[in-house]
């Protein structure tokens, strides 16, 4: 289906972040991450792609490269290609994103 709602996909796990796929080709791919207050994704590259974290609901720590910063829903952060980036729930509630990256490693 060409149309879904972001919060219907979401999923999380008490043991890691949570990723579900909402989209994908050949060309790109469009994910939702579901974090739990204290989960993080580690920090790593991604060379020739170029990505974007969209805080849905709740609060993220983003970090690109030696930037780092508290956001809040309705911030949307971009991570170069190449750029150490990852992405982290302080808490204390649950944290949404959506992630789109293109092109698909």
């Amino acid at each position: 289906m060409p149309i879904k709602t972001i919060a219907a996909e979401a999923r999380f796990s008490s043991e890691k972040m949570a990723k579900t796929n909402l989209f994908g080709t050949e060309r790109f791919f469009c994910d939702v991450y579901g974090l739990e207050p204290g989960q993080s994704q580690k920090p790593h590259t991604h060379e020739g792609a170029d990505k974007i974290y969209c805080v849905v609901s709740g609060t993220a720590r983003v970090r690109i490269g030696e930037e780092d910063a508290l956001v809040g829903e309705g911030a949307i952060a971009h991570v170069p290609a190449g750029a150490e980036h990852s992405v982290e729930n302080p808490g204390p509630g649950r944290a949404t994103l959506l992630v789109f990256m293109a092109p698909r490693p």
